[in-house]
């Protein structure tokens, strides 16, 4: 005869058994900060940058997410939004919310998803011009080829602004990297030419080259690099760079 004990159904079990679970995913919730920022980190140090650049710059990423600077606005009479006004400066959702109605769109560029991600691009470049030769060649190549696809696939959605395919970009990025800097000696190389095309391959393909696409969109605000750490241009970047 079966201890009721160990009985599915007996209500022993299933207690511990939820309590254990949610533990679990309460640890893993906590770990996950952790363990992203520890991923950014590696693959900003993979760009040649010491380890308390590199700790900067994750922090900027990842504080720099809440900023958004409002660069112009562009404004249209068919449509009107109602905007909440602290989100223009990247703090939305706090109280007290203040709205206004607004004709026409903000445009205002992300300090975390892209100040940020672009001037690690300019350290990048440098270094790349100075090398010159081949890698030059190759990084110009890969980026022109990222922007492209990125170009192609973005498309304007009502409501939300510009969109494509997420993993896109880093792929176009690492894909091109490993094709033309595969040789052994250009190892060094990788992560910065990686990095450098999985930015600007979103940043100039999929926003600055679409800007004239706003008026087919009805949005308030669009951010570029607005979803920070999760954007685009980030994602791309360090993804390339992680495992260029």
């Amino acid at each position: 005869m079966q201890d009721p004990r160990f009985q599915f159904g007996s209500g022993s079990q299933l207690p511990t058994l939820g309590c254990v679970v949610i533990l679990a995913s309460l640890c893993l919730v906590c770990m996950m900060p952790v363990l992203l920022v520890s991923t950014m980190q590696t693959a900003i140090e993979r760009l040649h940058l010491s380890a308390p650049a590199a700790t900067l710059a994750v922090v900027g990423i990842f504080l720099g997410g809440l900023v958004n600077i409002p660069v112009y606005q562009l404004d249209r009479s068919e449509a009107e939004h109602t905007i909440d006004m602290k989100a223009m400066f990247g703090v939305p959702g706090m109280a007290p919310r203040f709205e206004q109605v607004r004709r026409g769109t903000v445009v205002a560029v992300n300090l975390g998803g892209c100040v940020v991600p672009l001037a690690l691009v300019v350290v990048q470049v440098a270094h790349i011009v100075a090398t010159g030769g081949w890698v030059l060649v190759a990084a110009a190549g890969i980026t022109a080829a990222n922007v492209i696809a990125c170009w192609r696939l973005a498309q304007p959605v009502p409501g939300i602004g510009i969109r494509m395919p997420a993993l896109v970009s880093a792929l176009v990025a690492v894909g091109g990297t490993w094709i033309l800097l595969g040789a052994a000696d250009l190892e060094l190389y990788r992560a910065p030419v990686a990095f450098t095309a999985g930015v600007l391959g979103p940043l100039v393909g999929a926003d600055l080259m679409h800007l004239g696409d706003l008026s087919k969109v009805s949005v308030g605000m669009l951010s570029i690099g607005g979803a920070g750490t999760f954007d685009g241009i980030v994602l791309s970047g360090v993804l390339a760079a992680l495992v260029a």
